[in-house]
């Protein structure tokens, strides 16, 4: 008798689904003996798409693009739950484990704009009191230290809906999206600074933004693969689709933020690379009045001790 389908659970956008079909690819090569299917279920966050994701956790609920993926896992209706992990909160329902996490994309993030202002200092490409839009708090927070000036407001949707509320809005110059989104959906600058992919509007031009500047948000670019604790059989399948340097940093990040007391949608970055036997990680605050950075090494037989400890050196 074969064994039951394995069913992945992923959200219904775009960049959800082209995650969810890379998992589905890797595992039908990795396990072309066993079923695997994609279901699509709908977030919270999918539903609100005009709320304010800086209230998350606030008069927003936590998990807001992983709650119903996540009951789906613990009434057994899935067996893989597919997630960028940046939206992964750092504590998980009981039952529940981060599995794996596949090899990481490109950490920063691209400043969308549509034109070249040619401005002395930092990110030159916007004007004085340009007008930029992003929900995050953590680039809101990075973009006015950088940049003072600039007016800053939110913006929800999907890449292509970001993409045509910049083109339509005269008064918007500029929004910032993540570099791993933009490439796994076959979005690319060229050479001369534009921006080419699917539908995207005329006179559309990007450009990457160093991580000295802007810093990524804990998790960004990683994909997780969330799987029910007890479940050896899934257990077993994950672990071959993990990358275990990408998983060693992600999970000193993910410890890092959870020692700062910050969610998904805290004013707070870090990026952590291997390099060896040690992990080093750069880290920036806007919890308090004043900004806090940091950059710190560890052993990487002890990343979730690192982390933690790099958010107690930032707390201090």
């Amino acid at each position: 008798m074969p064994e039951s389908t394995i069913i992945i659970a992923t959200r219904g956008s775009a960049l959800a689904l082209a995650q969810a079909n890379f998992i589905f690819d890797q595992c039908r090569a990795t396990f072309p003996r066993l079923a695997f299917e994609i279901q699509i279920f709908k977030t919270t966050g999918d539903k609100l798409q005009t709320a304010s994701l800086a209230q998350a956790g606030q008069s927003l609920p936590k998990g807001l693009f992983t709650k119903e993926l996540e009951v789906a896992l613990v009434r057994q209706k899935a067996d893989i739950a597919v997630h960028s992990l940046k939206d992964l909160p750092t504590e998980l329902p009981a039952g529940l484990t981060l599995g794996a996490a596949t090899k990481r994309e490109d950490v920063r993030d691209v400043l969308i704009y549509k034109t070249d202002a040619g401005h002395a200092g930092p990110i030159p490409q916007l004007a004085a009191g340009a007008r930029v839009a992003t929900s995050s708090t953590r680039r809101q927070a990075q973009l006015a230290a950088a940049r003072p000036d600039l007016q800053l407001e939110e913006i929800r949707g999907n890449v292509p809906t970001r993409l045509e509320k910049l083109a339509e809005n005269d008064e918007l110059a500029g929004t910032i999206l993540a570099a791993a989104g933009l490439n796994r959906l076959h979005f690319f600058i060229n050479a001369d600074g534009t921006l080419e992919g699917d539908a995207v509007p005329d006179g559309i031009r990007a450009v990457a933004l160093d991580t000295d500047l802007m810093l990524p948000c804990v998790g960004q670019a990683a994909i997780g693969l969330e799987i029910r604790e007890d479940d050896g059989r899934i257990a077993k399948i994950t672990e071959r689709l993990n990358h275990f340097n990408t998983f060693a940093a992600v999970t000193a990040e993910r410890a890092f933020l959870r020692g700062m007391g910050g969610g998904c949608q805290s004013p707070v970055g870090a990026h952590a690379v291997i390099e060896g036997t040690t992990i080093r990680m750069q880290a920036v605050s806007f919890l308090n009045d004043t900004v806090q950075r940091t950059e710190q090494s560890g052993a990487l037989r002890e990343p979730e001790a690192f982390g933690q400890a790099v958010a107690e050196a930032l707390r201090a």
